[in-house]
């Protein structure tokens, strides 16, 4: 006869999966539910939402001038999108809760500790990158084109492309200033000490200007705008490195010394 020992632990491994499964989808409808009741909210502020995030392309253009559809349904969607994604900004808290709350049980007390200020951080340095991006970086870039624009050309931008640029800026500025996160959560977990953090400082600002160059227009003001504060949040990084320098690396540093 077959040993039949192992199928109750079988069975109780399947059981315990099916319930993570379960949590997650419970989680992620939450999740859902959060985004689309914020959405049902804002959408009869939908053309006003628009007109904000357009503003400071509509302050920069000559007058007279204005933004254009190239599209029939464009008037429509282009706003609904741009209100979904404030809608999804609006309920960022609750998504992050509810992330939290399922992989919380599995986390040892340590960890956290460690996580949830990370989080924390982390969506706030996010939303700090998208104001600066809106309230400085548009407003030159802008104007700056405005100013570049070749005589008898009419600087007409399509609503729909308009919209593409400013949520890859968004995003590149959001992610930019999740820098000091990174920093630290590689110094916490004592991948890198913070001596080698400190001579990595050529090869970081080599590196930001290229990343700069990268996800942001062809232009140097947009480039320089993005590298310079991704630089400073480098440092700002670092003297959050020293606040919490971990014990094993500050323990080793010593002995080093002696």
């Amino acid at each position: 006869m077959e040993n039949n020992t192992d199928l109750p632990e079988t069975l109780e491994t399947e059981q315990t999966i099916v319930e993570h499964l379960i949590e997650l989808r419970t989680r992620l409808m939450r999740i859902l539910m959060g985004i689309v009741l914020v959405l049902l909210v804002l959408l009869p502020f939908s053309q006003t939402i628009y007109t904000m995030a357009a503003q400071p392309l509509i302050d920069a253009l000559p007058a007279g001038s204005s933004m254009i559809a190239t599209e029939v349904i464009a008037p429509f969607f282009v706003p609904l999108k741009v209100t979904l994604m404030v809608a999804f900004l609006v309920s960022l808290p609750h998504t992050l809760y509810q992330l939290w709350a399922f992989v919380a049980p599995a986390l040892y007390q340590n960890e956290k500790r460690l996580i949830l200020p990370l989080i924390v951080s982390s969506t706030v340095l996010f939303f700090i990158g998208m104001a600066f991006a809106y309230f400085f970086v548009f407003p030159a870039v802008f104007h700056f084109m405005e100013k570049v624009t070749p005589e008898g050309v009419s600087m007409a931008t399509d609503i729909d492309k308009y919209l593409s640029f400013i949520l890859g800026m968004f995003v590149a500025f959001g992610v930019s200033f999740e820098v000091p996160v990174v920093v630290v959560l590689l110094h916490r977990i004592g991948l890198v000490s913070l001596e080698k953090l400190k001579l990595a400082r050529p090869y970081v600002i080599v590196a930001t200007f290229a990343i700069a160059a990268l996800i942001t227009p062809p232009d140097i003001l947009s480039q320089t705008m993005l590298a310079i504060p991704m630089i400073l949040l480098y440092e700002f990084g670092l003297l959050a490195c020293r606040a919490a320098r971990p014990k094993s690396i500050a323990s080793q540093e010593e002995n080093t010394a002696s």
